[in-house]
């Protein structure tokens, strides 16, 4: 019998998902646009009847245990979609209840970047460990928060987002309406900025001039700053500086034992991780300095799904744990 959970990440162009194992090993994966459907129904009917065919690739061998959904403004307590501004339907969504109504299992729905944390500490690089971070650097800034072995959710369910401290008050414009939050600096799109910023401000020679703003992008900042591009390794540096100096306040809140970065920015490898480094310490209370690990993420191939579905192996889990102590007190 295979034993699986189903993991679906949606993003803002793609929906992924997998079926996966206990262990972690991925037997199925595939996805679907996302932005195909301007309703959600209609959207629902192409993933589930593309679940559906491999589910019955598998026949009666197969057990799916439950479902985890990592989304964009995913709120864990209601398993709804809130006000996402990067998917196409608007409002509330209750997703989790309408999956669960048509897979018949038990669906859990979180913000993508606590899935990651989640599958960070089921999967990769946070194993036995109780306080962590996951930053997660795509075209935005997401935060997943575990402290005492629990996700951060707060009083509604949208607590920790880091991305959204405001690092430079009238600052950048970000999606979010407001001036000056660090994903408008520390965020693929922030890396463009950046690098645009720099190019006006400075005369040195650069490969990026030749590249017209809209062909800008994170991947060609991080290859020109790999060949010794001064201005590209110029906004490298600024990206860790403000990247650090957001990481060394949240470590005096969070008292973390590790931050893990993980997405493409973080690929950047050294480019990103030496300045954020030498920011977070130089910036950081006497307390915490030199306690913090700052590591790439132990998540390789099919991350997103993995940690989709590691937010069901955690929530057995701790089913378990709740109906043992029952049992043992009764």
């Amino acid at each position: 019998m295979n034993q699986v959970a189903i993991g679906i990440d949606i993003g803002g162009t793609n929906t992924v998902f997998g079926f996966i194992n206990r262990e972690g090993k991925c037997l199925v994966e595939d996805s679907i646009p996302t932005q195909k459907h301007g309703e959600i129904e209609k959207y629902l009917e192409e993933l589930f009847s593309e679940i559906d065919k491999h589910i019955a690739c598998f026949g009666p061998d197969l057990e799916i245990v439950g479902i985890g959904i990592g989304a964009p403004n995913g709120n864990f307590y209601n398993g709804t979609i809130e006000h996402a501004g990067n998917l196409r339907w608007d409002g509330v969504i209750p997703l989790a209840q309408m999956v669960e109504d048509h897979f018949k299992v038990p669906t859990f729905l979180t913000n993508d970047a606590n899935a990651a944390a989640i599958g960070e500490m089921i999967y990769g690089g946070a194993k036995g460990m109780k306080n962590f971070m996951v930053i997660t650097l795509g075209t935005g800034l997401g935060s997943g928060i575990v402290v005492n072995g629990e996700l951060l959710y707060g009083h509604d369910g949208f607590a920790g987002e880091v991305g959204h401290m405001l690092v430079r008050p009238g600052g950048r414009h970000c999606g979010c309406g407001r001036r000056g939050c660090l994903e408008t600096y520390v965020s693929a799109t922030g890396v463009k900025r950046t690098a645009q910023k720099l190019m006006a401000k400075y005369r040195e020679e650069s490969v990026l001039r030749d590249v017209p703003f809209n062909q800008l992008n994170a991947k060609l900042v991080n290859d020109a700053a790999t060949g010794g591009d001064k201005i590209a390794i110029e906004t490298f540096e600024y990206t860790g500086q403000m990247l650090g100096l957001a990481l060394a306040n949240a470590v005096a809140v969070t008292n973390p034992e590790a931050i893990f970065l993980f997405g493409g920015l973080a690929k950047a490898g050294d480019l990103i991780f030496k300045p954020t480094q030498h920011h977070m310490e130089e910036n950081m209370l006497n307390i915490f300095k030199n306690k913090v690990k700052l590591l790439p993420s132990g998540l390789k191939s099919n991350a997103a799904i993995l940690g989709a579905s590691a937010l069901v192996w955690k929530e057995l889990e701790n089913d378990e744990k709740f109906l043992n102590k029952t049992i043992n007190h009764a």
